[in-house]
């Protein structure tokens, strides 16, 4: 779980977004009425977002007039289509303001992790490791990352600030995959793993005379795959192996038996589908107390 203050942050800024001056409509409503409401999910999930979505209705309402959120399921549960994920009881104004931005973060978040579902469950056999990416919602981060963890996958670096990925650029700029490595050795705590991005066999045959901790296989076919393993596995210095660039649930069962390490795609945060979550009201009452 990502710390509170990153959670607080990011629900703030999100209803300052939709609330702006005031919620002009949620108005229309007397401010003492009381309700109770069910959230149900439309569709088979993995629900992921329950802290952002509580801390919506905290920075909504005071202490005289807060909202009590009953949940019937926790973070990395699957949900079936058409089940109730919480009951709220408590002001509706409150309710009605905070429940897009609410849902949003749970859509979003929710959908990531059951995307993530999905790409693991073909990995099940194996040990390989699915990994998230840096190609996430700007601002949301930290969050994809959990919804990540949420749905069966491991995360890769946080940032620019937590692992050496070196890139084709960087090697461009540099001018070589050895000189690259070697400035990563001189430059960085020596706790960080040093990782290079490679596309050919003779790349591969560099980074590995340059030990290289981890290389990473990009948009290698699945015979070039099984060729670059075959030459890891004979090197005096051996590299762990992760494979990123054209990863699709049809290919992951192709993957998962060749002797990789890890799965790298971005399309789990950045191909996000939202999953379908309705807000229903149940019951309107000036004075209504909780059943819980």
């Amino acid at each position: 779980m990502p710390p509170y203050s990153i959670i607080k942050h990011q629900v703030s800024y999100a209803l300052a977004e939709d609330i702006g001056s005031g919620d002009v409509t949620a108005s229309l409503i007397p401010k003492e009425n009381q309700i109770t409401a069910h959230l149900i999910c439309r569709e088979s999930a993995i629900l992921c977002g329950q802290e952002w979505f509580n801390e919506v209705f905290q920075q909504l309402t005071h202490s005289q007039d807060s909202i009590q959120i009953h949940w019937h399921f926790n973070d990395g549960d699957t949900i079936e289509t058409d089940q109730c994920v919480c009951t709220l009881l408590g002001n509706a104004r409150s309710i009605l303001t905070g429940e897009r931005t609410a849902m949003n973060f749970l859509q979003t978040l929710s959908g990531t992790a059951t995307t993530t579902a999905q790409y693991v469950k073909y990995l099940a056999n194996s040990a390989i490791k699915l990994l998230d990416t840096r190609k996430t919602l700007p601002g949301l981060r930290e969050a994809q990352k959990y919804a990540v963890r949420c749905g069966g996958g491991y995360n890769h670096r946080q940032g620019l600030f937590d692992g050496i990925l070196i890139k084709e650029n960087h090697i461009m700029a540099v001018g070589s995959i050895t000189r690259a490595i070697e400035n990563a050795r001189h430059n960085s705590p020596h706790t960080l793993k040093i990782e290079v991005e490679i596309e050919t066999l003779a790349e591969l045959e560099e980074a590995l005379t340059a030990k290289a901790d981890i290389l990473l296989l990009d948009n290698m076919s699945n015979e070039m795959l099984i060729k670059a393993v075959q030459f890891n596995q004979n090197s005096p210095h051996q590299a762990k192996l992760e494979v990123s660039g054209n990863i699709t649930e049809q290919r992951l069962s192709d993957l998962a038996h060749i002797g990789i390490d890890y799965i790298s795609t971005g399309a789990i945060t950045k191909h996000v589908k939202a999953t379908d979550f309705s807000l229903r009201f149940s019951s309107t009452k000036t004075n209504i107390k909780s059943p819980y």
